[in-house]
């Protein structure tokens, strides 16, 4: 039912934004579980970050060396500050970008290929990705946080 008073419009907006805040924080949780739990596959397929460099290399990513490590990295860091909603633009531009490089040089069966190698979970990453890249962490991250405390700060008059 929705009521046409001020007060109703505003209990619908309220009910609304901590609805989507939840909303976020699950979706950013979720992805920083994946993020956290591949870097680890990776790391243990690999058995050192070096090893994860020799993963790179076999499956014809460039500069392996540099670019496995790198990821391990990125996915273990940005994927616990995905889960705390701190960066989550940035993590989630760069997320998305990591999940298109997987697709080119690592998923490259046909979609739905049945052969585990089908680029159809690192697609659903990268859009996962972008949509918090977008939206923010909400105000249930430290993104909010941060945000809120530089409009609070007075700022010097010249």
């Amino acid at each position: 039912m929705t009521t046409t008073d001020r007060t109703g419009l505003a209990r619908t907006t309220a009910l609304t934004r901590t609805v989507r805040d939840v909303v976020l924080l699950v979706a950013r949780v979720g992805l920083g579980v994946i993020m956290i739990g591949h870097a680890k596959l990776e790391y243990d397929v690999g058995g050192s970050l070096a090893g994860v460099g020799r993963l790179f290399a076999q499956s014809g990513v460039p500069l392996p060396a540099l670019t496995g490590p790198a990821n391990v990295l990125f996915e273990l860091v940005g994927g616990i500050a995905v889960i705390l909603g701190a960066a989550v633009p940035v993590v989630g531009v760069l997320m998305a970008l990591n999940m298109a490089g997987a697709w080119v040089f690592v998923h490259t069966s046909g979609l739905f290929a049945m052969d585990r190698n089908g680029p159809e979970t690192v697609i659903a990453i990268g859009l996962l990705s972008l949509v918090l890249a977008v939206t923010g962490s909400g105000r249930l991250g430290l993104d909010h946080l941060a945000v809120r405390r530089l409009h609070r700060t007075p700022r010097p008059t010249t």
